[in-house]
């Protein structure tokens, strides 16, 4: 896989040969993996991802207006403006709620939606009850999700689809440990929706995330990757 910027090659790891195919971005597989993040958002905001993964979901799918409900330091934002594409963005921050249809209101319909949801507990961004991350519990997150989710189908223009980004962890309420596979459980949202998969999931290779400098001192099986999951209506 190898893409390109203006001033220089992106740093990419070799990847299995994909078939040849139409795309219009042929080098966007099932795994997405630039070691650079390029210049989109803040490298600064925790949990944020790089930008380069929307703009070949964005090249893909060639939208003509996107919403980014959940923008956080802006990436979506950016790569949309990069390309001069329409977009829409606001985060609770601004007083806007996600899953809120109020939020939604006179915006219109859209043929993309870019969702980086907090992925539940595992980074707390704050302490209102409106934001996932402070969903006491994970039955609590997934409702917030599918409320989310559901603001999100709402305004969707006929074959708009939304992309997901979110991955899953590792979590410990002091009782005892357990995996808690958000990806799968974003599906099982996703369908209860009427909102199905339009292709495959993409990996995202984590690269240069804060826990990857850190040591612990318990055994575990490292998560390097988080999961883009792209739905549309289902026909």
């Amino acid at each position: 896989m190898t893409t390109t910027t203006e001033d220089q090659p992106l740093r990419t790891i070799p990847l299995p040969i994909a078939p040849v195919n139409a795309s219009p971005v042929p080098h966007l597989t099932s795994i997405h993996s630039v070691v650079e993040r390029g210049p989109y958002g803040c490298s600064r905001y925790r949990g944020n991802c790089g930008g380069y993964l929307i703009r070949d979901l964005l090249g893909y799918f060639r939208p003509e207006r996107v919403l980014d409900p959940m923008t956080g330091s802006g990436t979506c934002r950016d790569v949309c403006r990069e390309l001069k594409i329409e977009c829409t963005s606001f985060d609770l921050k601004q007083g806007q709620e996600a899953g809120d249809p109020a939020s939604y209101a006179g915006a219109g319909r859209f043929d993309f939606v870019w969702l980086h949801p907090p992925y539940w507990r595992m980074i707390r961004y704050n302490d209102d009850p409106r934001c996932l991350s402070a969903a006491p519990t994970l039955d609590d997150f997934l409702k917030q999700l599918r409320d989310v989710l559901r603001c999100s189908r709402d305004v969707l223009s006929p074959g708009g689809v939304i992309a997901v980004l979110i991955g899953g962890f590792s979590d410990y309420d002091g009782r005892r440990r357990r995996y808690i596979p958000l990806p799968a459980l974003t599906h099982q949202v996703a369908a209860e929706l009427d909102l199905w998969p339009v292709c495959t999931e993409i990996i995202r290779l984590q690269h240069g995330n804060t826990s990857a400098r850190r040591t612990y001192r318990g055994s575990f099986i490292p998560g390097l990757h988080d999961v883009c999951m792209v739905f549309g209506r289902n026909p």
